[in-house]
């Protein structure tokens, strides 16, 4: 599939700097941070991942550590949700093209399916956003099968606006009735520019959140101050969603922050990566 010929690509808007532009140096990167992330220790059929978007050298290996988990899995369709960081008009968008392009080929967007899931999502071209695309590498590496993309980007990041979408995602794959495998992801950094020390404190607050598997939780952290994330409403949709497809334990696979690459204690960012399971 994402070796199909599309007219109508997605064009990177980041390659070439958030990650490499050429193909052969991009996949031994990631399989770089692959072969340094050890195999996340989890129980049962994986339903969802959460990974960081910064640039590949900041947050690559933390994301390594929970894509590690779909080595050796297929999925027929991605959903990834992802925060936006740019202003539109609606609350929430994909992309517009056929297909997205990344130096490792093109990957085609299910629009059918995202039409069926009845929520007023905005199709924009040659957005400019990072936060999805950063993604999609590590997946082409891990599918090399091929997947159809579900891309969704949240402006509006509110517990009804992520509560809706999270509802309407358990809906479109319970409809599927088992014929296709479906993966979720959820795109997130943690607390920004902070001291190490302090980034720390917060970001612990929304892993333990995480770990309660309640998107409500998650907000309140957030309401109340005491923890950050710039892709909280994606987080918390794929919460929704995995609870309502079964999904029973989070497993945190890493953290760290940017002081590990730049060695800057005084102003950080975080990262955390974790997989969502069920039952097998």
């Amino acid at each position: 599939m994402q070796n199909a010929t599309f007219s109508d690509l997605r064009p990177s808007p980041i390659a070439g700097s958030w990650y490499s532009s050429d193909p052969a140096e991009l996949k031994a990167d990631i399989q770089g941070y692959f072969k340094k992330a050890p195999s996340p220790a989890f129980g049962g059929e994986v339903v969802s991942l959460i990974v960081p978007h910064a640039g590949h050298v900041y947050s690559g290996l933390t994301a390594a550590h929970a894509f590690k988990a779909l080595d050796g899995r297929h999925y027929d369709k991605v959903v990834l949700v992802a925060p936006s960081h740019h202003a539109y008009r609606s609350a929430l968008l994909t992309t517009g093209h056929q297909a997205y392009w990344t130096p490792l080929g093109a990957i085609p967007v299910d629009h059918t399916s995202l039409e069926s899931l009845e929520l007023p999502i905005e199709p924009v071209r040659h957005d400019q956003e990072h936060s999805l695309e950063i993604e999609l590498p590590f997946l082409q590496t891990l599918l090399p099968q091929g997947f159809d993309l579900l891309p969704i980007v949240m402006l509006e990041q509110s517990e009804i606006t992520a509560q809706s979408l999270g509802q309407a995602l358990a809906q479109w794959a319970n409809s599927l009735s088992g014929q296709k495998r479906v993966l979720l992801v959820a795109s997130s950094d943690l607390s920004h520019f902070h001291s190490e020390s302090q980034a720390n404190l917060l970001d612990g607050q929304i892993i333990n959140a995480l770990k309660t598997m309640d998107p409500a939780e998650l907000h309140r952290v957030a309401r109340l101050g005491k923890g950050e994330a710039c892709g909280l409403g994606p987080m918390a949709a794929i919460l929704t969603a995995s609870g309502l497809l079964g999904a029973n334990h989070l497993t945190i696979t890493d953290y760290r922050t940017s002081a590990a690459v730049n060695h800057d204690h005084r102003s950080v960012v975080g990262y955390v990566s974790a997989v969502i399971t069920k039952p097998t």
